[in-house]
């Protein structure tokens, strides 16, 4: 499954979701996690709050979970409703130990929340590779 981080070094979870300055995209498996890309956002000048989390939700639409230090309450419904689970870490966070924590989890027996998330992925049919624009 695919992961993102909110991180503005490419090594910490250390971005506010709506003004995160890119994105570390990873794949995860119960094998181990090897990172796809830093998905860097464009600067807008005077872009307003819908515009912010619009371009935020197509950087990570194709992912399962998103890793951030905080998000606002409607873009965590914008963000629910495009069935990828946001997931608060405390500020600074290093991406690769929430990277080993998921893969042991992914190994062992799942909390009830990465289980559900686990479960809707496969009934989505993921597989058959990337499939692009999924929408729920």
């Amino acid at each position: 499954m695919k992961i993102a981080f909110a991180t503005d070094d490419g090594n910490r979870v250390n971005a506010h979701f709506g003004q995160s300055p890119m994105f570390a995209v990873y794949n995860v498996t119960k094998a181990g996690a090897e990172l796809i890309e830093l998905r860097k956002l464009p600067a807008v000048l005077n872009q307003d709050e819908a515009g912010k989390i619009d371009s935020r939700l197509e950087a990570v639409g194709d992912c399962t979970l998103i890793f951030i230090m905080q998000i606002g309450a409607s873009a965590a419904a914008r963000v629910t409703r495009r069935k990828i689970m946001p997931v608060k870490v405390p500020p600074g966070s290093p991406i690769d130990e929430q990277l080993k924590r998921l893969v042991e989890m992914l190994q062992g027996k799942p909390p009830m929340w990465l289980a559900k998330v686990l479960r809707a992925e496969e009934e989505n049919g993921s597989e058959g590779g990337d499939a692009d624009g999924t929408h729920g």
